[in-house]
């Protein structure tokens, strides 16, 4: 990141700390990351990364019309 970046100490017990350490593992960023992600959500300032959005998009419009199909034919109970 080219912008200056002021460096805060923030004092957290071991269990946020053990839990935000996991999360940013999971999302594959940095602790900094993470936590400069929470804090703008918080005080209302950029909007948050959403890792999920479009992560079920299948590119089909008519799925909720054809779900006992797709159901069907998934199971293997074609008919």
């Amino acid at each position: 990141m080219l912008a200056y970046m002021a460096r805060t100490t923030v004092k957290i017990s071991d269990q946020l700390d053990a839990r935000l350490r996991h999360e940013a593992a999971r999302r594959g960023i940095t602790v900094s990351e993470l936590t400069r992600e929470a804090i703008e959500a918080h005080l209302g300032g950029t909007p948050r990364r959403l890792m999920s959005v479009g992560a079920g998009r299948s590119g089909r419009s008519d799925i909720s019309e054809r779900i006992e199909e797709i159901l069907r034919d998934e199971m293997g109970m074609n008919s």
